[in-house]
């Protein structure tokens, strides 16, 4: 099993520490990832994406994607990229309170509205965690419970305060999410 991931939005969202995140919990949870970010040259405000390639075995290939098993898109203004790698049965998770995603994916979509989430939890910079906790309940690639377990080792010590205000915005995504994926089990058609 081979999974590459495309992360998109802008700076202060929080794209590079949710794709480290997810990295540091697959890998305790026994999978293999690489893991690569970019982002502008502004501190907000700025393109901030991110490429992971999660697998079974070892990633032999620098994480340069011609296509991806799925996208996370929390800002429209650099959606088109990962939008075009993103393969037509992949699954799309976006910020539903900005707009993120122009509704013409024809897979599975999870579409939250992660801005008003992190900012109901006390902390809007935390969009990137809001989305992590509804891309791991769509997806399963790494249990609510690992990510929050390993995001002390990913947060530097002088952030340990904010690990609270991050634990709720996982949870809060992963709970937006989950009446989204029973109303696919139910009628079988992504929301």
């Amino acid at each position: 099993m081979q999974r590459e991931t495309l992360w998109t939005g802008i700076g202060g969202q929080g794209v590079q520490l949710a794709t480290e995140l997810l990295a540091h919990a697959a890998v305790a949870e026994g999978r293999h990832a690489m893991f690569f970010g970019s982002y502008g040259g502004m501190m907000r405000g700025g393109n901030s994406e991110t490429t992971l390639v999660l697998g079974d075995t070892p990633v032999e290939s620098p994480p340069t994607v011609g296509s991806a098993w799925a996208a996370v898109v929390l800002h429209p203004a650099h959606a088109a990229g990962p939008l075009t790698k993103l393969r037509p049965d992949g699954l799309l998770v976006a910020n539903a309170t900005l707009d993120a995603d122009p509704g013409t994916h024809p897979g599975p979509a999870v579409r939250i509205p992660a801005t008003e989430l992190a900012t109901g939890v006390g902390n809007p910079n935390a969009v990137g965690m809001v989305a992590l906790g509804a891309f791991a309940a769509a997806t399963g690639i790494a249990a609510l419970d690992t990510l929050i377990r390993v995001l002390p080792d990913v947060l530097p010590a002088y952030r340990h305060r904010h690990i609270p205000a991050n634990e709720a915005a996982l949870r809060a995504g992963h709970e937006a999410a989950t009446p989204l994926l029973d109303a696919w089990a139910t009628t079988g058609v992504p929301a």
